[in-house]
């Protein structure tokens, strides 16, 4: 085996759940906390230095939070699935199982920091949001992080040998085989290298353990080579992310264990950008970029600057992934552009009045 072989592409299936069998706690949710505690640490150090009364953090912090969550939430019922989420109330407050949305983040975070300074003497609208955009990229990034470990909003086909096979979806179909199932595991198979052929339709072993109950291995393997084949080709999610040729058999090996049976299916993922990594490494950045402006000017930072900078940057950077990015709904694949790219255009703009704004004002003077 070469290094070029080993390094092309990665199959991915980690659990959504921080502890198995406990889905209520999910990565995404933990990084979405996180994100909020780091922020108001930042946010302290902000205040402090700056002569703030730092005791305001706790009470920008509920707005922000609130915000945060209401917004993104609403963002996506409206922008995206209005429909599903109308007819069924219920379900737009399970936010943990994902289906947020930045721009309605955005909105809502914009408006719910002009009522916390209107309420607050001392700090002006464009100062205290000059300072908040500097965490929130930092929490975008770790929020998308959230996303990968959920397996969603990935990217679409590479065509090449590089790139993620997202293998959860598939995993979870495949745990409703009619047969007592131990564990479900998909990887990267270190033996069949040589049927690469850098289009990217890639080799994926999918290993599944069974309980032998009172299966006879004949009687398994028929009912795993029709139920199998069916999961691997029929659902929306195997169609999307494998590539299981429907003309031929089952690529199955069946193999006798002590009290138990492995099936070994020899199957193919399609590799996908990994668009959550994209996004996550760009605000990271933008959070380094923002944060340096800061350290270096603090007070004497002008007015809406880094809410300028925040908005091009961010949501110019989104607009460029989203090219990469799967269609979240369907209605996106008859548009040029989708909706996220749509509503980053007026975002982005702003900022550039912003800067061009900030830049005329320059810098303020130092504080006697």
């Amino acid at each position: 085996m070469n290094i070029t072989s080993i390094l092309n592409y990665i199959v991915w299936d980690p659990n959504p759940a921080v502890f198995a069998g406990f889905d209520r706690l999910r990565w995404y949710s933990l990084l979405f906390a996180l994100g909020f505690i780091i922020s108001q640490q930042f946010m302290v150090y902000f205040f402090r230095k700056e002569g703030h009364d730092e005791n305001l953090v706790d009470k920008l912090t509920i707005y922000m939070v609130l915000a945060t969550i209401i917004g993104a939430r609403l963002g996506h019922v409206l922008f995206y699935e209005p429909a599903k989420y109308l007819s069924n109330p219920i379900e737009i407050l399970k936010v943990w199982e994902g289906g947020l949305a930045s721009h309605g983040a955005a909105i809502a975070i914009l408006i719910a920091l002009w009522i916390y300074a209107k309420k607050t003497p001392g700090q002006s609208y464009l100062w205290v949001v000059d300072r908040i955009v500097i965490v929130t990229a930092m929490t975008g990034a770790l929020i998308r992080l959230g996303n990968l470990m959920n397996s969603e909003i990935g990217g679409k086909d590479t065509g090449t040998d590089q790139g993620i096979v997202y293998a959860w979806d598939i995993e979870e179909i495949l745990q409703s085989l009619r047969v007592p199932i131990e564990s479900i595991d998909a990887y990267k198979p270190a033996d069949r290298e040589n049927e690469l052929q850098g289009n990217g339709i890639v080799p994926v072993n999918i290993e599944i353990r069974i309980n032998k109950g009172n299966f006879t291995k004949e009687t398994l393997e028929n009912t795993l080579r029709s139920d199998v084949k069916y999961a691997l080709t029929q659902f929306n999610s195997s169609k999307q992310y494998l590539a299981e040729p429907l003309e031929s058999d089952l690529n199955l090996e069946l193999k006798e264990e002590p009290g138990m049976y492995v099936a070994t299916i020899k199957t193919f993922g399609k590799t996908k950008h990994p668009t959550q990594i994209y996004e996550s490494l760009s605000y990271f950045v933008i959070f380094l970029i923002l944060l340096s402006i800061w350290a270096k000017y603090k007070e004497r930072v002008p007015d809406g600057l880094l809410l300028g900078l925040f908005l091009v940057m961010v949501f110019g950077m989104r607009f460029v992934w989203e090219f990469f990015k799967e269609n979240q709904v369907e209605f996106e694949d008859a548009m040029q552009f989708n909706m996220g790219q749509l509503l980053s255009i007026p975002l982005v703009l702003g900022g550039i009045i912003l800067i061009a704004r900030a830049l005329k004002m320059g810098l303020k003077k130092p504080a006697n």
